[in-house]
């Protein structure tokens, strides 16, 4: 009967003492969060229903085949799979984690042989034995840890909150190569269009020479208009060479981005350019849940905050129960038989009594850990929230600009036809003309940079707002 108490004396203090974690439990750090955005007038509030929050948030633009292009991005893109694969390390940490809380068991078959000198006190062998001794083993173990102190449960919780915050990363990863594919696509397009602006200029800009060269040959102008008609197309078409390498270069980089080699990629030219959205903003406070790199951020705190209470536990004593059981013998014969059976079981505890200060430093490393990642956790709420206010600046001024430098194009086209139509009633010279010509042509690449700037800057501003992760790390437990 005392020694049935004995036996369930720990399991008794598992019992009483399951409830209790050694270490804080996690609170969010306070953050600078304004209620919202100082850029945020004009701009609408994000809703539950809305394109954005569904995930795809690429689709605003409206472009088929830069969907299929993310769409193949999402499964063939090499860094993305890299995260995910860090991702499926930190799940298996996890499932390691929690068999810690099951027994183990082993099972071990052996044979040894050995021999004990016939001088020895304990050898029971006379003169005229050899010394040597076959033994046959077969053992069963078994053994538990009682979770007394929560240091598993705090590991556990430390390795869950890593797993997330990988599962973070994975989303950040797949977002900021998301926003790269999309960046490199509307620029492309900006290159086609302006492509299509340079063939036609350059189709006018050889009418202009033709009519030069008539009007040189019938003695209505001299040669110098000739000479600045042909300065004038090769220009033009310099710059209409110069843009193959320019799209060729985002081309290769869409390849590599959806996994395929530039030298089997090809993107045909279309006749448009894809439209600037409206981008709903989310409140400053949303902005935690909806970016994964300040997602990950906080999930690193609450990982950090758990391994300070593992940290902590090592000060208190361990708890174990062993169970081992199975048969030995000398012979084959009859190993595996009731008389040759041994078993054993019994409860341990340790602790270390002296360890030079190991388990303080521990624990003050941990903590420091803890005040790193929580500042780096604040840090980067503020890097969203100035890169949300940049972006919506950004658009804005650049909304403004797009106003006035299409006022600016209006005039230069209509400079361009009044000039024109004096030079071939033989009113000015044709340096006249080449001069409005180039300024006409300079603002209507002014005008597609424009576009691709605020393209550019409306991307860039759902990245900073988070894309459309919505926040959810369920852990798988395949």
């Amino acid at each position: 009967m005392t020694s049935r108490l004995f036996l369930l004396a720990p399991a008794l203090s598992v019992a009483l003492l399951s409830g209790c974690a050694i270490g804080p439990d996690y609170q969010r750090p306070q953050t600078a969060a304004p209620l919202e955005y100082k850029q945020a007038a004009g701009w609408t509030q994000a809703n539950p229903s809305d394109s954005l929050a569904r995930g795809a948030w690429w689709e605003l633009y409206g472009d088929p085949q830069l969907n299929g292009l993310v769409e193949n991005l999402n499964s063939a893109n090499q860094s993305v799979a890299q995260s995910e694969a860090q991702f499926r390390q930190a799940q298996a940490l996890v499932r390691s984690a929690r068999g810690a809380f099951l027994p183990s068991a082993d099972l071990s078959v052996g044979k040894t042989r050995s021999s004990q000198g016939t001088g020895s006190s304990n050898s029971s062998l006379t003169s005229s034995s050899s010394g040597i001794r076959d033994t046959l083993n077969a053992q069963v173990g078994v053994s538990w840890e009682a979770d007394v102190w929560g240091k598993l449960r705090r590991g556990l919780e430390a390795n869950e909150a890593s797993a997330e915050a990988s599962l973070a990363d994975l989303a950040a990863m797949r977002l900021s190569q998301q926003s790269e594919l999309v960046q490199n696509y509307l620029r492309l397009r900006v290159i086609d269009e302006q492509k299509r602006l340079l063939e036609a200029t350059v189709e006018a800009y050889q009418r202009s020479l033709k009519m030069s060269e008539n009007q040189y040959r019938a003695g209505i102008s001299g040669k110098d208009a000739v000479a600045q008609a042909q300065t004038q197309l090769r220009n033009t078409q310099a710059s209409l060479i110069d843009l193959i390498w320019q799209r060729a270069q985002f081309e290769n980089a869409i390849a590599v981005l959806t996994g395929q080699a530039p030298a089997g990629f090809n993107l045909a030219e279309i006749n448009n350019v894809p439209t600037l959205p409206q981008i709903p903003v989310s409140l400053p406070s949303q902005l935690l849940e909806r970016r994964p790199d300040i997602a990950s951020a906080e999930r690193s705190v609450i990982a950090a905050n758990a391994k300070i209470g593992v940290a902590k536990a090592a000060y208190y004593p361990d708890f174990s129960l062993s169970l081992s059981g199975g048969y030995s013998s000398s012979q084959y014969q009859d190993w595996i038989s009731v008389p040759n059976r041994f078993w054993s079981v019994g409860p341990k505890i340790s602790l270390p009594l002296f360890d030079g200060g190991q388990r303080s430093a521990e624990v003050d490393r941990n903590e420091a850990m803890y005040d790193q990642t929580v500042a780096k956790y604040r840090q980067t709420v503020l890097d969203g929230l100035r890169e949300v206010e940049n972006y919506m600046v950004q658009l804005k001024v650049l909304g403004d600009e797009s106003v006035v430098q299409e006022q600016a194009l209006a005039s230069a086209r209509e400079s361009l036809r009044l000039t024109s139509n004096q030079y071939k009633a033989g009113l000015i010279a044709y340096l006249d003309v080449v001069s409005v010509q180039t300024t006409a042509l300079s603002t209507e690449r002014s005008v597609l940079n424009l576009l691709q700037s605020r393209l550019i800057a409306s991307v860039q501003l759902i990245a900073a707002l988070g894309g459309g992760w919505d926040g959810k790390t369920e852990l798988s437990d395949k």
